[in-house]
Protein backbone atom coordinates (compact mmCIF):
# COMPACT_ATOMS: atom_id res chain seq x y z
CA UNK A 1 0.00 0.00 0.00
CA UNK A 2 1.35 3.41 -0.92
CA UNK A 3 1.58 6.12 2.37
CA UNK A 4 -1.91 7.40 1.59
CA UNK A 5 -3.42 3.73 1.76
CA UNK A 6 -1.11 3.25 4.94
CA UNK A 7 -2.52 6.41 6.65
CA UNK A 8 -5.93 5.73 6.18
CA UNK A 9 -5.54 2.39 7.21
CA UNK A 10 -3.95 3.08 10.29
CA UNK A 11 -6.84 5.94 11.34
CA UNK A 12 -9.53 3.06 10.63
CA UNK A 13 -7.55 1.05 13.09
CA UNK A 14 -7.62 3.78 15.54
CA UNK A 15 -11.57 4.58 14.64
CA UNK A 16 -12.32 0.84 15.41
CA UNK A 17 -10.06 1.12 18.78
CA UNK A 18 -11.95 4.23 19.72
CA UNK A 19 -15.46 3.11 19.50
CA UNK A 20 -15.39 -0.65 19.23
CA UNK A 21 -13.39 -0.86 22.49
CA UNK A 22 -11.52 -3.71 20.68
CA UNK A 23 -8.24 -4.13 21.47
CA UNK A 24 -5.82 -2.38 18.77
CA UNK A 25 -3.52 -6.09 18.65
CA UNK A 26 -6.54 -8.21 18.45
CA UNK A 27 -7.46 -6.10 14.85
CA UNK A 28 -3.39 -6.24 13.47
CA UNK A 29 -3.71 -10.46 14.02
CA UNK A 30 -6.75 -10.47 12.12
CA UNK A 31 -5.36 -8.51 9.61
CA UNK A 32 -1.98 -10.22 9.83
CA UNK A 33 -4.25 -14.05 9.42
CA UNK A 34 -6.14 -12.56 6.72
CA UNK A 35 -3.42 -11.29 4.76
CA UNK A 36 -1.23 -14.24 5.07
CA UNK A 37 -4.30 -16.31 3.05
CA UNK A 38 -4.81 -13.95 1.03
CA UNK A 39 -1.28 -14.23 -0.65
CA UNK A 40 -1.32 -17.98 -0.40
CA UNK A 41 -4.17 -17.59 -2.55
CA UNK A 42 -3.33 -14.69 -4.96
CA UNK A 43 0.16 -15.48 -5.30
CA UNK A 44 -0.19 -19.33 -5.51
CA UNK A 45 2.33 -20.03 -2.83
CA UNK A 46 3.21 -22.93 -1.18
CA UNK A 47 6.05 -21.73 1.44
CA UNK A 48 6.01 -20.45 4.41
CA UNK A 49 5.07 -16.67 4.57
CA UNK A 50 4.41 -14.25 7.69
CA UNK A 51 2.66 -10.96 7.52
CA UNK A 52 4.31 -8.17 9.39
CA UNK A 53 2.08 -4.48 9.96
CA UNK A 54 4.45 -1.66 11.41
CA UNK A 55 2.13 -0.49 14.01
CA UNK A 56 3.19 3.12 13.26
CA UNK A 57 3.38 3.44 9.88
CA UNK A 58 0.68 0.51 8.99
CA UNK A 59 2.82 -0.69 6.38
CA UNK A 60 2.55 -4.49 5.24
CA UNK A 61 5.36 -6.44 4.39
CA UNK A 62 5.70 -10.59 3.68
CA UNK A 63 8.03 -12.79 4.41
CA UNK A 64 9.12 -15.71 3.03
CA UNK A 65 10.72 -18.31 5.51
CA UNK A 66 12.19 -21.40 5.68
CA UNK A 67 13.22 -23.64 8.47
CA UNK A 68 16.99 -24.76 8.64
CA UNK A 69 17.54 -28.80 8.78
CA UNK A 70 20.42 -31.26 8.86
CA UNK A 71 22.43 -31.38 5.64
CA UNK A 72 22.09 -35.11 5.59
CA UNK A 73 18.31 -34.91 4.55
CA UNK A 74 17.65 -35.93 0.78
CA UNK A 75 14.36 -35.39 -1.07
CA UNK A 76 12.24 -37.96 -1.57
CA UNK A 77 9.68 -35.74 -2.71
CA UNK A 78 10.75 -34.22 -5.52
CA UNK A 79 9.87 -29.77 -5.77
CA UNK A 80 8.04 -30.93 -9.49
CA UNK A 81 5.75 -33.47 -7.86
CA UNK A 82 2.32 -32.24 -7.97
CA UNK A 83 1.28 -31.76 -4.17
CA UNK A 84 -1.22 -29.69 -2.51
CA UNK A 85 -0.29 -27.67 0.79
CA UNK A 86 -2.76 -29.93 2.57
CA UNK A 87 -1.38 -33.29 1.16
CA UNK A 88 2.32 -31.95 2.37
CA UNK A 89 1.52 -31.06 5.57
CA UNK A 90 -0.51 -34.61 5.80
CA UNK A 91 2.98 -36.43 5.24
CA UNK A 92 5.07 -34.23 6.99
CA UNK A 93 2.94 -35.66 10.42
CA UNK A 94 3.71 -38.83 9.06
CA UNK A 95 7.49 -38.95 8.13
CA UNK A 96 10.04 -36.09 7.52
CA UNK A 97 10.47 -34.91 4.42
CA UNK A 98 13.14 -32.20 3.17
CA UNK A 99 11.03 -29.32 0.78
CA UNK A 100 13.00 -26.49 -0.62
CA UNK A 101 9.81 -24.32 -0.53
CA UNK A 102 10.00 -24.43 3.55
CA UNK A 103 13.42 -25.68 4.19
CA UNK A 104 16.64 -25.01 4.03
CA UNK A 105 19.70 -27.16 4.11
CA UNK A 106 22.44 -25.55 7.10
CA UNK A 107 25.37 -25.38 4.74
CA UNK A 108 22.86 -23.10 2.26
CA UNK A 109 21.97 -21.09 5.55
CA UNK A 110 25.33 -20.38 6.71
CA UNK A 111 26.12 -18.61 3.71
CA UNK A 112 23.19 -15.71 4.53
CA UNK A 113 23.32 -15.93 8.36
CA UNK A 114 26.67 -17.52 9.44
CA UNK A 115 26.29 -18.33 13.31
CA UNK A 116 22.63 -19.44 12.37
CA UNK A 117 21.20 -22.81 13.86
CA UNK A 118 19.34 -26.13 13.31
CA UNK A 119 15.53 -25.27 13.94
CA UNK A 120 15.87 -21.43 13.34
CA UNK A 121 14.51 -19.58 10.61
CA UNK A 122 16.02 -17.74 7.81
CA UNK A 123 13.45 -14.87 6.35
CA UNK A 124 13.23 -13.03 3.14
CA UNK A 125 10.87 -10.37 1.91
CA UNK A 126 9.01 -11.22 -0.79
CA UNK A 127 6.24 -8.40 -0.82
CA UNK A 128 4.64 -7.81 -4.57
CA UNK A 129 4.28 -4.19 -5.86
CA UNK A 130 0.54 -4.89 -6.97
CA UNK A 131 -0.18 -6.53 -3.46
CA UNK A 132 -1.94 -4.05 -1.21
CA UNK A 133 -4.61 -3.57 -3.61
CA UNK A 134 -4.68 -7.63 -3.94
CA UNK A 135 -4.78 -8.23 -0.74
CA UNK A 136 -7.27 -5.43 0.86
CA UNK A 137 -9.48 -6.82 -1.30
CA UNK A 138 -8.99 -9.94 -0.48
CA UNK A 139 -8.96 -9.73 3.24
CA UNK A 140 -11.89 -7.34 3.53
CA UNK A 141 -14.41 -9.70 4.49
CA UNK A 142 -11.99 -12.45 6.04
CA UNK A 143 -11.09 -9.00 8.60
CA UNK A 144 -14.72 -7.92 8.85
CA UNK A 145 -15.49 -11.22 10.22
CA UNK A 146 -12.89 -11.52 13.18
CA UNK A 147 -13.50 -7.51 13.40
CA UNK A 148 -16.99 -8.89 14.69
CA UNK A 149 -15.71 -11.79 16.14
CA UNK A 150 -13.62 -9.80 18.61
CA UNK A 151 -16.56 -7.17 19.04
CA UNK A 152 -19.01 -10.08 20.06
CA UNK A 153 -16.53 -10.90 22.82
CA UNK A 154 -16.34 -7.50 24.16
CA UNK A 155 -20.15 -7.41 24.54
CA UNK A 156 -19.93 -10.96 26.04
CA UNK A 157 -17.33 -10.06 28.42
CA UNK A 158 -19.02 -6.82 29.38
CA UNK A 159 -22.59 -8.50 29.90
CA UNK A 160 -21.57 -11.78 31.29
CA UNK A 161 -20.59 -10.28 34.88
CA UNK A 162 -24.03 -8.78 34.68
CA UNK A 163 -26.29 -12.13 34.77
CA UNK A 164 -28.58 -12.23 37.46
CA UNK A 165 -27.92 -8.61 37.73
CA UNK A 166 -30.83 -5.44 36.55
CA UNK A 167 -29.66 -3.10 34.30
CA UNK A 168 -31.50 -0.08 32.63
CA UNK A 169 -31.70 0.21 28.18
CA UNK A 170 -34.59 2.04 26.22
CA UNK A 171 -36.98 0.34 24.18
CA UNK A 172 -36.21 0.45 20.52
CA UNK A 173 -38.15 -2.27 18.43
CA UNK A 174 -40.82 -4.45 19.28
CA UNK A 175 -42.53 -7.42 17.30
CA UNK A 176 -45.05 -10.10 17.95
CA UNK A 177 -42.92 -11.89 20.38
CA UNK A 178 -40.22 -9.69 21.79
CA UNK A 179 -39.36 -5.98 23.09
CA UNK A 180 -35.70 -5.15 22.07
CA UNK A 181 -33.82 -2.79 24.69
CA UNK A 182 -31.20 -1.02 23.85
CA UNK A 183 -28.45 -1.60 25.95
CA UNK A 184 -25.79 0.64 24.56
CA UNK A 185 -23.21 -2.17 22.64
CA UNK A 186 -25.80 -3.92 22.03
CA UNK A 187 -29.71 -4.71 22.10
CA UNK A 188 -31.31 -7.37 24.98
CA UNK A 189 -34.32 -9.14 24.35
CA UNK A 190 -37.13 -9.02 26.51
CA UNK A 191 -40.04 -11.59 25.76
CA UNK A 192 -43.27 -10.36 26.09
CA UNK A 193 -43.56 -13.62 28.25
CA UNK A 194 -41.55 -11.69 30.54
CA UNK A 195 -43.00 -8.40 31.24
CA UNK A 196 -44.95 -7.66 33.94
CA UNK A 197 -48.88 -9.13 33.37
CA UNK A 198 -50.92 -5.67 32.51
CA UNK A 199 -47.59 -3.22 31.82
CA UNK A 200 -47.18 -0.99 29.32
CA UNK A 201 -44.17 -0.81 27.25
CA UNK A 202 -43.60 2.59 25.20
CA UNK A 203 -41.20 2.60 22.70
CA UNK A 204 -38.21 5.16 23.40
CA UNK A 205 -39.11 4.45 27.44
CA UNK A 206 -35.97 4.04 29.48
CA UNK A 207 -36.75 0.77 31.59
CA UNK A 208 -35.33 -1.28 34.44
CA UNK A 209 -34.32 -5.28 33.05
CA UNK A 210 -33.24 -8.40 34.61
CA UNK A 211 -30.30 -10.33 32.83
CA UNK A 212 -31.55 -13.71 32.94
CA UNK A 213 -28.91 -15.51 30.88
CA UNK A 214 -25.95 -14.37 28.28
CA UNK A 215 -25.23 -16.85 25.11
CA UNK A 216 -23.35 -16.15 22.44
CA UNK A 217 -23.76 -18.16 19.05
CA UNK A 218 -23.04 -17.71 14.86
CA UNK A 219 -24.82 -14.83 14.94
CA UNK A 220 -23.69 -12.53 17.97
CA UNK A 221 -24.69 -12.10 21.65
CA UNK A 222 -28.13 -13.16 22.75
CA UNK A 223 -29.27 -11.44 25.89
CA UNK A 224 -32.39 -12.46 27.48
CA UNK A 225 -34.14 -10.15 30.13
CA UNK A 226 -36.69 -10.42 32.26
CA UNK A 227 -39.39 -8.35 34.44
CA UNK A 228 -41.14 -10.70 35.79
CA UNK A 229 -38.23 -12.76 37.90
CA UNK A 230 -38.61 -12.86 40.96
CA UNK A 231 -34.68 -11.68 41.12
CA UNK A 232 -35.97 -8.42 39.34
CA UNK A 233 -37.78 -7.81 42.85
CA UNK A 234 -34.33 -8.47 44.74
CA UNK A 235 -32.42 -6.21 42.73
CA UNK A 236 -35.02 -3.45 42.98
CA UNK A 237 -34.30 -3.70 46.69
CA UNK A 238 -31.04 -3.26 46.64
CA UNK A 239 -31.23 -0.42 44.29
CA UNK A 240 -34.08 1.32 46.66
CA UNK A 241 -32.76 -0.22 50.04
CA UNK A 242 -29.86 1.44 50.89
CA UNK A 243 -28.91 -0.54 53.98
CA UNK A 244 -29.72 -4.00 51.22
CA UNK A 245 -27.25 -2.35 49.59
CA UNK A 246 -24.87 -2.27 52.31
CA UNK A 247 -25.41 -5.34 53.99
CA UNK A 248 -26.69 -4.37 57.24
CA UNK A 249 -30.33 -5.72 55.69
CA UNK A 250 -30.08 -9.17 54.10
CA UNK A 251 -32.80 -11.14 51.82
CA UNK A 252 -33.26 -14.16 52.77
CA UNK A 253 -35.37 -15.33 49.65
CA UNK A 254 -38.12 -13.91 47.38
CA UNK A 255 -41.53 -15.39 45.99
CA UNK A 256 -42.98 -14.13 43.01
CA UNK A 257 -46.33 -14.50 41.34
CA UNK A 258 -45.76 -11.35 38.68
CA UNK A 259 -48.91 -9.05 38.63
CA UNK A 260 -50.18 -10.29 41.52
CA UNK A 261 -47.74 -10.42 44.76
CA UNK A 262 -44.61 -10.89 45.95
CA UNK A 263 -43.14 -12.01 49.00
CA UNK A 264 -39.92 -10.98 50.62
CA UNK A 265 -38.29 -12.44 53.83
CA UNK A 266 -35.52 -9.84 54.79
CA UNK A 267 -33.27 -9.83 58.58
CA UNK A 268 -30.48 -7.88 59.96
CA UNK A 269 -27.75 -9.43 62.10
CA UNK A 270 -28.33 -5.98 64.06
CA UNK A 271 -30.45 -6.14 66.95
CA UNK A 272 -30.42 -2.28 66.56
CA UNK A 273 -31.93 -2.42 63.15
CA UNK A 274 -35.80 -2.88 61.78
CA UNK A 275 -35.52 -4.26 58.47
CA UNK A 276 -39.09 -4.30 57.92
CA UNK A 277 -39.92 -1.05 59.11
CA UNK A 278 -36.35 0.16 56.61
CA UNK A 279 -37.78 -1.62 53.74
CA UNK A 280 -41.29 0.13 54.03
CA UNK A 281 -39.76 3.82 54.55
CA UNK A 282 -41.59 6.50 55.97
CA UNK A 283 -44.78 6.71 54.99
CA UNK A 284 -44.12 4.10 52.85
CA UNK A 285 -42.31 5.81 50.39
CA UNK A 286 -39.19 3.34 49.32
CA UNK A 287 -41.52 0.43 49.13
CA UNK A 288 -44.01 2.58 47.35
CA UNK A 289 -41.32 3.58 44.69
CA UNK A 290 -40.52 -0.25 44.44
CA UNK A 291 -44.33 -1.13 44.28
CA UNK A 292 -45.06 1.65 41.07
CA UNK A 293 -41.69 -0.01 39.31
CA UNK A 294 -43.58 -2.97 39.22
CA UNK A 295 -46.89 -1.73 37.94
CA UNK A 296 -48.77 -1.87 41.54
CA UNK A 297 -48.39 -5.63 42.16
CA UNK A 298 -48.66 -5.93 46.24
CA UNK A 299 -45.75 -6.92 48.24
CA UNK A 300 -45.25 -8.43 51.24
CA UNK A 301 -42.00 -7.67 53.25
CA UNK A 302 -41.92 -10.61 55.97
CA UNK A 303 -38.96 -10.99 58.52
CA UNK A 304 -37.22 -14.45 58.37
CA UNK A 305 -36.57 -16.43 61.54
CA UNK A 306 -34.22 -19.08 62.20
CA UNK A 307 -36.81 -21.13 63.55
CA UNK A 308 -39.09 -22.37 60.84
CA UNK A 309 -42.53 -22.65 62.38
CA UNK A 310 -42.15 -18.79 63.56
CA UNK A 311 -40.56 -18.12 59.79
CA UNK A 312 -43.95 -20.02 58.54
CA UNK A 313 -46.24 -17.73 60.21
CA UNK A 314 -44.68 -14.45 59.34
CA UNK A 315 -44.72 -15.90 55.89
CA UNK A 316 -48.39 -16.33 55.63
CA UNK A 317 -49.21 -12.78 56.48
CA UNK A 318 -51.81 -11.14 56.63
CA UNK A 319 -53.04 -13.85 58.00
CA UNK A 320 -52.59 -13.78 62.02
CA UNK A 321 -53.49 -16.25 64.91
CA UNK A 322 -51.96 -18.86 63.36
CA UNK A 323 -50.51 -22.34 65.22
CA UNK A 324 -47.43 -23.52 63.22
CA UNK A 325 -46.17 -27.54 63.63
CA UNK A 326 -43.15 -29.03 61.66
CA UNK A 327 -44.77 -32.46 61.42
CA UNK A 328 -41.95 -33.64 58.90
CA UNK A 329 -38.57 -31.68 59.55
CA UNK A 330 -36.32 -33.89 57.27
CA UNK A 331 -39.08 -33.51 54.35
CA UNK A 332 -39.44 -29.76 55.60
CA UNK A 333 -43.40 -30.31 55.78
CA UNK A 334 -45.33 -28.19 58.08
CA UNK A 335 -48.74 -28.02 59.45
CA UNK A 336 -51.22 -24.56 60.20
CA UNK A 337 -54.32 -24.49 62.28
CA UNK A 338 -55.99 -21.51 61.53
CA UNK A 339 -59.68 -20.04 62.55
CA UNK A 340 -62.56 -19.55 60.25
CA UNK A 341 -61.86 -15.99 59.77
CA UNK A 342 -57.60 -16.23 58.66
CA UNK A 343 -58.36 -19.16 56.78
CA UNK A 344 -58.93 -17.26 53.55
CA UNK A 345 -56.10 -14.47 54.32
CA UNK A 346 -53.61 -17.90 55.02
CA UNK A 347 -55.03 -19.24 51.52
CA UNK A 348 -55.32 -16.81 49.38
CA UNK A 349 -56.95 -16.09 46.45
CA UNK A 350 -56.73 -19.43 44.44
CA UNK A 351 -54.35 -20.64 46.96
CA UNK A 352 -51.83 -17.87 46.14
CA UNK A 353 -50.90 -16.48 49.78
CA UNK A 354 -49.70 -19.92 51.01
CA UNK A 355 -48.09 -21.13 47.57
CA UNK A 356 -45.77 -17.93 47.69
CA UNK A 357 -45.06 -18.50 51.33
CA UNK A 358 -44.40 -22.31 50.49
CA UNK A 359 -42.22 -21.43 47.97
CA UNK A 360 -40.54 -18.35 50.42
CA UNK A 361 -40.10 -20.54 53.38
CA UNK A 362 -38.99 -23.82 51.46
CA UNK A 363 -41.66 -25.95 53.33
CA UNK A 364 -44.81 -27.91 52.33
CA UNK A 365 -47.65 -26.05 54.23
CA UNK A 366 -51.13 -27.72 54.58
CA UNK A 367 -53.44 -25.35 56.21
CA UNK A 368 -56.79 -27.16 58.19
CA UNK A 369 -58.94 -24.94 60.19
CA UNK A 370 -59.37 -26.06 64.10
CA UNK A 371 -62.65 -28.29 63.09
CA UNK A 372 -60.53 -30.09 60.66
CA UNK A 373 -57.82 -30.88 63.10
CA UNK A 374 -59.90 -31.65 65.60
CA UNK A 375 -61.34 -34.62 62.82
CA UNK A 376 -57.39 -35.77 62.36
CA UNK A 377 -57.22 -35.83 66.39
CA UNK A 378 -55.68 -32.60 67.39
CA UNK A 379 -57.15 -30.56 69.73
CA UNK A 380 -55.99 -26.61 70.01
CA UNK A 381 -57.31 -24.62 72.54
CA UNK A 382 -57.73 -21.83 71.27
Amino acid sequence: MNKMDNKAFKNAVLLLVKEKGIKEDVIYSAMELALTSAYKKNYNSLSNVRINIDRETGDIKVYSFKTVIKDEFTNPNPVDKEITEEELEEELEEEFYYDERIHILLEDAIKIIPDIQIGETIEEEVTPKDFGRVAAATAKQVVIQKIREAERNVIIEEFQDKEDEMVSGIVAMEDARNYYIDLGRTQGILPKSEVIPGEKIKMGSNIKVYVTKVDNNSKGPIIMLSRNHYGFVKRLFELEIPEINEGIILVYSVARDAGNRTKIAVYSENPNVDPIGSCIGEKGTRINRIINELNGEKIDVVSYDKDPAKFIENALSPARNLHVFITEPKKQEALVIVDNENLSLAIGKKGLNVRLAARLTHYKIDVKTFEQAKEMGINIVK
